[in-house]
């Protein structure tokens, strides 16, 4: 058991260790020895950032393993009337600041390590934004394009009586993620309700998930609150990266919520979408996409493949766009490139490859630690996740507060109150970076440490 003490460091650790070199916590903690593991490398950048701030050491211990990993298997009938069985997570990293807060996955990849890095992640995230939250995060593995309309309603309500016990409208509380949505936090927050024997006021229970639909008690402007959080975050930071956002030539990863609200939103600030990437292809238009007709066109055909044929825009004019591969998406010149899909898409192939000034990452962990490292290299501004998608976990947080106090707040407060936090966490991130020298990500980790270890310091560790 590690004992904090106040002030307390590792020897060695702040200018001691050589670049490279393993830090002293992972051998402490019996981490295995895998580079290419998701969570050590996400631990790594963590830890770098607490020796610059100088932590405790027995808080840099607490922080770099989940307070619980919850695993559950849960059956299923299908709709041929066999059981199929599914695995499913909850990773609850810390609540040192406030209940754990994060999403639900629905993917064929999820995996516990995973789960474990985006958990790490929102904690981060949380303390940046400074929303009362610590950081969770969950999954099932499962396709749910391979899923009917019921058996997917199944899968989710079956999910939420597994993991019932280990959320609560003040503990933890989910929300959607990849491959989730309104309807899914509906369908598992109406089974949450019906579970809870608690007392009798199921519409307080359903506040235990938020990302709901409106009718039910979700917040205005949660939809696109994590693309518009990307957007508030580039224009606070862009004046300082030397670019304007009218005229601005960008390119996405994904179009599907993220991708797709952050591209809608910078059109209307006279920006320019000239490539768009997803797992159906890659397509490029230098004169310009239109963001709305390729959200139409997503929604209707499941990706952006195929925009640009006559059935979409009669002529690849401006609405349309010709397909493309995928090195030379990454090659098209723009100022900003989002990733905005899964974990892990820029690696080191694809940073030599990338020809923008910025990258924004609207996913959690698009970079790779060696595509970070070509990126630093070659001189591209990397805005990191925790700072650039906090959008979503703030408008959640804000329909969290309008569930509790039984208030409606209209989209205009909505808004206005989600670009203070983004504002806010952005002007962190350059004071941190100003202070210790360093690059973007691990400023905005210095940031949010800085709260978490505070909280420490203050609270102490029963007993």
């Amino acid at each position: 058991m590690t004992t904090v003490t106040k002030g307390q460091t590792l020897p060695g650790t702040k200018n001691g260790r050589a670049p490279g070199e393993r830090d002293p916590v992972f051998d402490e903690l019996g981490f295995p020895k895998d580079p290419d593991n998701l969570y050590l490398q996400t631990v790594e950048v963590m830890l770098h950032a607490a020796d610059l701030l100088e932590v405790p050491h027995g808080v840099k211990c607490i922080l770099a393993q989940p307070q619980s990993e919850i695993m559950v298997h849960f059956p299923v009938r299908m709709d041929n009337g066999e059981f199929k069985l599914f695995k499913g997570y909850r990773v609850q990293h810390n609540n040192a600041l406030g209940p754990y807060k994060g999403g639900l996955r629905f993917h064929a990849d999820v995996h516990l390590d995973d789960v474990k890095s985006l958990a790490l992640l929102m904690t981060m995230k949380c303390s940046l934004a400074r929303v009362p939250y610590g950081g969770g995060k969950g999954g099932v593995k499962v396709d749910p394009r391979k899923l009917t309309p019921g058996e997917l309603q199944r899968v989710s309500r079956r999910f939420c009586a597994a993991i019932f016990r280990y959320i609560g409208p003040d503990y933890d509380i989910p929300a959607p993620d990849v491959n989730t949505n309104a309807q899914i936090m509906a369908w598992m927050a109406d089974t949450y309700a019906s579970l809870d024997g608690n007392g009798k006021n199921s519409w307080d229970s359903m506040r235990v998930f938020t990302g709901k639909p409106v009718e039910i008690g979700g917040s205005l402007g949660r939809e696109k609150a994590t693309g518009q959080g990307v957007v508030d975050t580039l224009l606070e930071l862009l004046p300082t990266l030397k670019i304007e956002a009218k005229g601005m030539r960008f390119s996405v990863i994904g179009y599907g919520n993220v991708g797709s609200w952050t591209a809608r939103i910078l059109a209307k600030h006279g920006a320019k979408l000239v490539a768009v990437m997803d797992h159906t292809g890659a397509i490029r238009n230098d004169n310009g996409i239109d963001t709305e007709a390729l959200a139409a066109h997503v929604a209707s055909a499941g990706g952006v493949g195929g925009f640009g044929a006559k059935s979409d825009a009669g002529t690849k004019s401006a609405q349309g766009a010709q397909a493309i591969s995928t090195e030379e998406f990454y090659k098209t010149k723009v100022d900003v490139l989002v990733p905005a899909a899964l974990e892990q898409m820029i690696k080191e192939k694809e940073a030599k490859w990338i020809d923008a000034k910025v990258i924004a990452e609207g996913a959690n962990a698009p970079t790779t630690p060696a595509g970070d490292r070509v990126l630093q290299e070659r001189g591209i501004e990397v805005i990191p996740a925790i700072l650039a998608n906090a959008g979503g976990v703030t408008v959640s947080y804000f329909e969290w507060v309008q569930n509790k106090t039984c208030t409606i707040w209209d989209l205009e407060e909505v808004d206005r109150k989600l670009n203070q936090h983004m504002v806010a966490a952005a002007r962190r991130t350059l004071l941190a970076r100003q202070k210790y020298g360093t690059d973007m990500r691990t400023a905005a980790y210095i940031a949010a440490l800085d709260h978490i270890a505070k909280a420490y310091d203050i609270r102490g560790i029963f007993p």
